[in-house]
């Protein structure tokens, strides 16, 4: 007899599969495989009591402050710990409990129907020259080799874009940010190089949205997502696919101090409003993006990739940008020129926590790291 200690990670359907449980059989016990964490705030006292009575039934738990039971306080904190199986069982319960138990349940089912996407990774092509990263700036003869390379090294999207959007940096008007853009806009139509690989216009204003739309592009990123409604009628119009990322203030001053009284519950509210604006006006294809940089400190950044998992529950595919940012340097200072093995452990993290397109500057590298990472999750042992 021998024992093996296997990974938190591995691939419960394939080690299911080579113990010979039946397809039946690994479908119930997978279920209890899985270990859910979910920190919940301001739990009515009375509805902690009875949560936590219920857990304790199954085989869960749920950890609260120890005079939880003495019913002192109004409301307290509470993290739950159940398997899949076990959290279904609570969610059937608290579905007909009081005290805001129907909620909870509610909001837990969003949790545990999320979907999986395939991994895709996002090339990045500035045609400015003040993006952060030097490496990243192109003009129209230097994009032709370099979208041809991304192409070659595994981009599934190419993102191109006409204006910096690094803290502090100032906005142009749209005539000048087409200018920057229209030319490698129109190679791209010429060489037909969307036949390979999607393109996105990384914009918030009109004139280079539609431009690009026009000629060939299917993602519109938004780094404003949806504030404005012509952008917004436009992307509908071309039945283009949006990203929504998750900004406050404006790339001038947005690292002014950011603050969140509950980062993870302002983020929720923001997505869930700028996706029912999306859907209003016909969009239905979104991507969201947590703006790591974008009004974030190193912390909330941190906290974002960590716990990117959480946003899951909208159903909607997740974006991770973290590619050479200073939250890099605000842990061991480094050079731009020098993030990228910092890059592809964020980036790879996020991906572990469900990220399904990671933007990059570097695709090649970015490419060879996700092609390993998905061979080990496909070991089973």
């Amino acid at each position: 007899m021998n024992i093996v200690k296997l990974s938190p990670t591995t691939d419960k359907n394939l080690i299911l599969k080579k113990v010979g449980s039946t397809k039946e059989g690994a479908a119930i016990m997978s279920k209890k495989m899985q270990t859910n964490l979910f920190y919940i705030k301001d739990l009515k006292t009375p509805a902690a009591n009875i949560l936590k009575q219920d857990a304790l039934s199954i085989g869960a738990e749920l950890a609260v402050e120890k005079d939880t039971i003495l019913c002192k306080d109004e409301k307290v904190d509470a993290l739950l710990i159940a398997s899949d199986k076990q959290l279904l069982t609570l969610i059937k319960k608290a579905k007909a409990q009081p005290f805001g138990l129907k909620q909870l349940s509610s909001d837990l089912k969003e949790h545990i129907d999320s979907k999986s996407f395939k991994t895709k990774i996002m090339g990045v092509i500035n045609a400015n020259e003040d993006s952060f990263y030097e490496g990243s700036r192109f003009d129209k003869g230097s994009a032709k080799e370099q979208i041809e390379k991304m192409i070659e090294d595994g981009a599934t999207i190419i993102d191109i874009g006409g204006v910096s959007s690094r803290p502090g940096s100032v906005g142009v008007s749209e005539d000048e940010e087409l200018s920057r853009v229209k030319e490698i806009i129109d190679l791209v139509y010429e060489k037909n190089y969307s036949k390979d690989v999607r393109f996105s216009i990384d914009s918030y204003a009109l004139k280079p949205i539609e431009y690009a739309l026009d000629r060939g592009f299917d993602i519109v990123n938004d780094i404003t997502a949806l504030s404005s409604d012509e952008v917004a009628k436009i992307a509908s119009k071309y039945k283009a696919t949006v990203v929504l990322m998750h900004m406050n203030g404006t790339p001038k001053d947005m690292q002014d101090n950011p603050t969140y009284e509950d980062l993870f519950l302002e983020m929720d509210n923001f997505f869930s409003d700028r996706i029912k604006k999306a859907q209003s006006f016909g969009i239905e294809d979104i991507i969201l993006d947590v703006g790591i940089g974008f009004a974030k400190t190193l912390d909330h950044n941190l906290k974002l990739i960590k716990h990117l998992g959480h946003f899951k529950h909208f159903k909607k595919e997740l974006l991770i940008g973290a590619s050479r940012k200073s939250m890099i340097d605000k842990i061991l200072p480094t050079p731009t020129s020098e993030r990228l093995p910092a890059t592809l452990a964020l980036h790879l993290k996020a991906v572990e926590q469900g990220a399904s397109i990671v933007r990059a500057h570097d695709v090649k590298e970015h490419k060879q790291a996700l092609s390993i990472d998905e061979a080990l999750r496909g070991v089973s042992l």
